[in-house]
């Protein structure tokens, strides 16, 4: 089920280096799962600009957004009390009820967002998760305090060695010795990838696409899967390790 409806900003503030927490007040009813993204409704723009769901707290919904065009450019403006129309309650999330005792939550650069979500439904439900970011500088780093005070053991790969370990979430997860019994991860296809390859588990896989409509229309966000091919606004963002075709 996906709703269109008016979110008022409550709060608009930089985090990093180009990147924004924005908090808006609406109807957050339509969002089921942790790893559904909203579509947002920019004016003066055609398309909406898809932002996955970093936080959830009655009618309070939590965006984090890195500038990188016009689109965002605005929203960077957004000042409280202005409203926006949001698409919610889009693609299909994380099934927490296969993440295990102890998930391994792996975010890069954008791909963090919603794994804070994610990791509060999980400790919701009695499981202990730990999580591994990812950035390229120290000046990239955002959420790893407030994975921190969850409770969730931390670990920070920076591909210029700034903050943590030097390299990448692969790098990272080899090192952390996490004890870990499944995997969720979101971010840039090849990183993707190599989690996947570096993880001796099962898991789920949230893919970064630009999902145009949002909703499955234009066929222009499609994955290979084993199942033939899914389209990633739809049928994902989320699909499981062992379905997809790199």
């Amino acid at each position: 089920m996906r709703k269109d409806g008016l979110f008022t900003v409550k709060q608009n503030r930089q985090i990093a280096q180009s990147v924004y927490e924005m908090v808006l007040e609406g109807d957050t009813s339509a969002i089921s799962a942790p790893g559904q993204f909203v579509n947002v409704e920019i004016e003066g723009l055609f398309l909406r600009r898809p932002i996955s769901v970093c936080d959830l707290y009655g009618d309070l919904l939590t965006l984090i957004y890195k500038v990188v065009g016009v689109g965002t450019e605005k929203l960077a403006e957004a000042k409280p009390g202005d409203c926006f129309s949001l698409l919610t309650g889009l693609g299909n999330g994380y099934d927490t009820a296969k993440c295990g005792q102890k998930p391994l939550l792996i975010g890069g650069g954008v791909g963090v967002p919603p794994m804070y979500y994610l990791a509060k439904c999980l400790i919701r439900e009695g499981r202990k998760p730990c999580v591994v970011l990812g950035f390229n500088t120290e000046q990239d780093c955002f959420y790893a305090e407030q994975f921190r005070a969850l409770g969730c053991e931390t670990a920070i790969a920076t591909a210029d060695g700034s903050v943590g370990v030097k390299g990448f979430v692969t790098d990272a997860i080899r090192q952390s010795n996490f004890d870990y019994d499944y995997f969720c991860a979101c971010g840039p296809e090849p990183m993707l990838r190599a989690v996947a390859d570096c993880c001796g588990c099962g898991g789920q896989l949230s893919f970064e696409e630009r999902m145009a409509c949002g909703f499955g229309a234009c066929m222009g966000c499609s994955c290979k899967t084993k199942y033939g091919n899914k389209r990633i606004c739809k049928d994902g963002p989320v699909l499981f390790k062992e379905e997809v075709i790199w």
